[in-house]
């Protein structure tokens, strides 16, 4: 749809601007802000009697805070934080609003993260066995203004336990401060072609000095490994990435 099909419809957006100034303007006002750049709309709270439980999570992507309302909400971030195609993210982004079945509804996506395209991407967290009528209700508002301003739109789940597990490792370094030269430029030659992970890090140095460095680069994605079919350990076979972040 065209700027003028998406001046037409009903959704607004509430959102802190650059001057950290509460804003409520129609989508078709607001469609092309970086809203990566901008504050959360609501600050993520703890209180009495919660179900989930509140963390906050350092994105290397931006070398900032991220709040998540649950643990699966940080697991979330830390995925879109290894995404190489994800260049800026934040937590909360705008509040949605559209005229629902029972009058207004108003909802606030979990994450919004721009592209390395130029692309936004609007992200919520739910597992399918949590979605009641209101909440798909929100999705499908939230995935139909996504879809008007250009905008994918995921709403995700439950994550496969291996790759949440061998992320979690890998997201332990991925800190610029595990990258030392000129043990990373050694890595990288040493995979060059495929290479166990212990095999190679042993042919670089101390391992214990060069594992650090091994594993920031698998987060950076300079080198590769399968993180999908089993625990990463001594003998997964790692190799230099064709295009690295």
């Amino acid at each position: 749809m065209g700027i003028e099909g998406l001046r037409q419809t009903a959704f607004e957006v509430a959102y802190v601007d650059e001057d950290c100034v509460r804003r409520r303007e129609p989508l078709s006002a607001c469609w092309t802000l970086r809203f990566e750049r901008l504050s959360p709309v609501r600050t993520v709270k703890s209180y009495q009697g919660q179900k989930s439980v509140t963390r906050d999570y350092w994105a290397a992507t931006t070398a900032g805070q991220l709040s998540c309302e649950s643990h699966l909400e940080r697991h979330h971030a830390m995925l879109m934080d290894f995404d190489p195609q994800v260049t800026g993210l934040v937590g909360q982004p705008f509040r949605l609003f559209w005229p629902g079945r029972r009058g207004g509804r108003g909802h606030v996506p979990d994450f919004f993260a721009r592209l390395g395209d130029g692309g936004g991407l609007v992200v919520d967290v739910r597992p399918d066995d949590r979605i009641e009528p209101d909440d798909a209700e929100a999705f499908a508002a939230t995935a139909r203004a996504c879809e008007l301003a250009g905008w994918a739109f995921r709403r995700v789940g439950a994550i496969d336990p291996v790759l949440l597990a061998n992320v979690k490792w890998l997201a332990g370094y991925r800190h610029p401060r595990n990258h030392r030269e000129p043990v990373a430029s050694e890595l990288t030659k040493v995979f060059a072609e495929p290479e166990a992970l212990m095999v190679g890090a042993g042919r670089v140095g101390d391992r214990l000095a060069v594992l650090p460095v091994l594993y920031h680069l698998l987060w950076r994605r300079v080198l590769e490994v399968d993180l999908t079919s089993g625990p990463l350990g001594p003998r997964s076979m790692v190799r230099r990435a064709v295009t690295a972040r």
